[in-house]
């Protein structure tokens, strides 16, 4: 009788650790491509901030040449022109 809940014991914790040994294998699957997606995004936002020294080095010169523009051809003023309202009562005729 002594036998039998010992070799209990002993099937429990093989189990256990088959299990464990289980959910060690997903939790490494899953690290590693948790590390796989870490890498692209670092790479993604690498190439985002070069795109950005780009446009930003785009409009500085897109800047730069507007002033220049600018200068060449002065605008001219604007006469600003007058509109007359109208109220709504006068125009349906009502008092």
């Amino acid at each position: 009788m002594h036998k039998k809940p010992v070799a209990g014991l002993v099937l429990a914790a093989a189990l256990v650790l088959a299990l464990l040994g289980c959910q060690d294998t997903k939790a490494r699957k899953e690290n590693e491509q948790l590390k796989a997606q870490v890498l692209e995004l670092q790479k993604e936002n690498g190439d985002l901030g070069n795109r950005v020294e780009t446009l930003t080095k785009e409009n500085a010169t897109l800047r730069d040449e507007n002033e220049r523009l600018k200068t060449m051809h002065p605008r001219a003023k604007t006469r600003k022109r007058k509109h007359r309202r109208t109220n709504a009562k006068q125009s349906s005729g009502q008092d």
